[in-house]
């Protein structure tokens, strides 16, 4: 039996589908079981509450052999370090209690950067929780969301630009949440792995936001450019959202240390993943630029 937390998020849905694909048994835990799709509902147990409670994870971990672990965002956290370790700790507490001895997260790349790093470091230290359980962990180690460029479809479609923070010409290391399902998916049906390592799980290109315009003018049919906007504007809108001062460090600092290169050392050792960006634009991103 494998626990899948976040079933009803982007990675963890997929998730579920390939483990099902694969005829394990899954159990699902989320906060509102009336969100799952009929179909996870009629082929998984699934518990309802949150995983940052000791006491409803431990209940849902009865019996299971891996836990699929996932922080849900909230940009309305006090601050970032203090959502995961929240959530870190009971998962923590909830593992050692239940002896659950495999688990895979969805973590950050950049494990080792000096500087702080925002939510990237929040990851890090929801990873050494997790860790101290002793169980076996494996932290998939993610760059930059190709996904997070769907909340830029209107200003693609409008506009013919996207915006982002990074310079014009470095290039940025991506990843599709279909391939960090297909990884998590892949360690949890081979249960036969042990100890505690982070796993830089990369997509295949090396595109710069230029780049990367190129790519979006072919693909969506429309001259794309990329428009680089600063820390400064970024600031300025999570205050006028009614962020706090500590929101706007986590994200800055985040910002920050993926422009200065916190994914490049495991850029170098990282296997690649299938989707890129190409073929993720024409599947994902075409489809929401011209069918809003």
């Amino acid at each position: 039996m494998i626990l899948v937390t976040t079933p009803t998020g982007q990675v963890g849905r997929q998730l579920v589908s390939r483990l099902l694909d694969r005829g394990l048994a899954v159990r699902v835990l989320a906060r509102d079981i009336g969100r799952l799709d009929p179909a996870v509902r009629e082929h998984t147990d699934a518990v309802e509450g949150s995983h940052d409670d000791p006491s409803t994870l431990e209940q849902a971990l009865d019996g299971a052999d891996a836990l699929f672990w996932l922080v849900p965002p909230n940009p309305q956290a006090p601050s970032a370090e203090a959502h995961y370790l929240a959530f870190a700790k009971a998962g923590a507490e909830a593992i050692r209690r239940s002896g659950v001895g495999h688990v895979v997260g969805v973590t950050s790349a950049g494990h080792g950067w000096p500087a702080p790093a925002g939510l990237l470091s929040a990851a890090f230290a929801m990873d050494a929780e997790l860790e101290a359980t002793g169980a076996a962990y494996r932290g998939l180690s993610m760059p930059f969301y190709m996904e997070n460029l769907l909340d830029q479809r209107d200003a693609i479609r409008e506009q013919g630009a996207f915006y982002l923070t990074f310079a014009p010409s470095r290039p940025l290391a991506l990843i599709a949440t279909r391939d960090i399902a297909e990884s998590a998916a892949a360690l949890l049906a081979d249960l036969e792995w042990s100890g505690q390592e982070h796993v830089p799980t990369f997509g295949p290109d090396r595109l710069s936001p230029d780049g990367m315009a190129e790519v979006l003018s072919d693909v969506v049919g429309q001259p794309v450019a990329y428009r680089q906007t600063t820390l400064e504007t970024v600031a300025t809108g999570i205050a006028e959202q009614g962020g706090s001062e500590q929101a706007i460090r986590d994200v800055t600092e985040m910002l920050a240390a993926q422009d200065e290169g916190i994914y490049d050392d495991d850029w170098a050792t990282a296997e690649p993943t299938p989707t890129d960006f190409r073929t993720w634009s024409a599947e994902v991103l075409h489809r929401g630029v011209h069918h809003p």
